[in-house]
């Protein structure tokens, strides 16, 4: 089952000339699918995510997440969908850097003013679930970057959304780290949940079932693997 459609989307910026950074984008990604765009800078990336994830609408177009068409929501309505609906995972983690991990997990419950009740058991729950629950009560500062990754993975997941969004997640990382957190979002879409990987990296992008490239903001699939086949 579809979870994301997009449908011949575009998106410019300015009128005089306009700035195209997305050109006719159609792209199907199912319910429990790994999904991987690479691309240069500046090459569309970061627009796509924005439309994906709800924080920008396309120009021209239709993009349905979970068979709504979230041209017909307002700002509120999309942005409760974007709650409700999707993870976001960022390079740079984004953690308030002295409170602890399940301060920085119950957080992401304060914004989508779920209930309190049960809230810290939810954020333990979540810290567990990337296998941090005994960090729980660090501050970021004393976490290395693969374990502040997994915090900020957990604080993603604490809601339980069925897409993750993530922006250059190991961009930050060693290699070793960089294993660990790509094993970790290989557990998560097992669980049944849809991760898109945004990465310029290719070692990061064949991790995901499936690999398209973005160049000057036209979308491209498949994209040949490392050993000269295509996936």
């Amino acid at each position: 089952m579809a979870l994301i459609e997009l449908d011949g989307v575009g998106r410019c910026y300015g009128a005089d000339p306009p700035v195209v950074a997305l050109h006719d984008v159609t792209l199907r990604i199912d319910t429990g699918d790994s999904l991987a765009v690479v691309g240069p800078s500046g090459s569309g990336k970061s627009t796509l995510l924005h439309i994906l994830g709800c924080l920008d609408r396309p120009t021209s177009g239709v993009y349905r997440l979970d068979g709504v068409d979230t041209a017909a929501l307002g700002d509120r309505q999309l942005a409760r969908l974007r709650g409700r609906r999707i993870g976001f995972v960022f390079q740079s983690f984004h953690l308030l850097p002295y409170r602890s991990a399940l301060d920085n997990v119950m957080m992401a419950e304060v914004y989508l003013r779920r209930s309190r009740s049960g809230r810290r058991a939810r954020a333990l729950a979540a810290l567990d679930r990337v296998g941090l629950g005994h960090r729980a009560h660090h501050a970021p500062t004393t976490l290395s970057g693969g374990e502040r990754q997994r915090v900020a993975i957990a604080r993603a997941v604490v809601a339980e959304p069925p897409l993750l969004l993530c922006d250059e997640p190991t961009g930050n990382l060693d290699s070793a780290n960089t294993a660990g957190v790509l094993a970790l979002l290989d557990d998560l879409r097992r669980d049944g949940l849809t991760v898109v990987l945004i990465t310029h990296d290719p070692t990061v992008a064949a991790h995901a079932g499936r690999r398209v490239r973005i160049v000057d903001g036209a979308l491209t699939e498949p994209v040949p693997d490392t050993s000269g086949g295509s996936r």
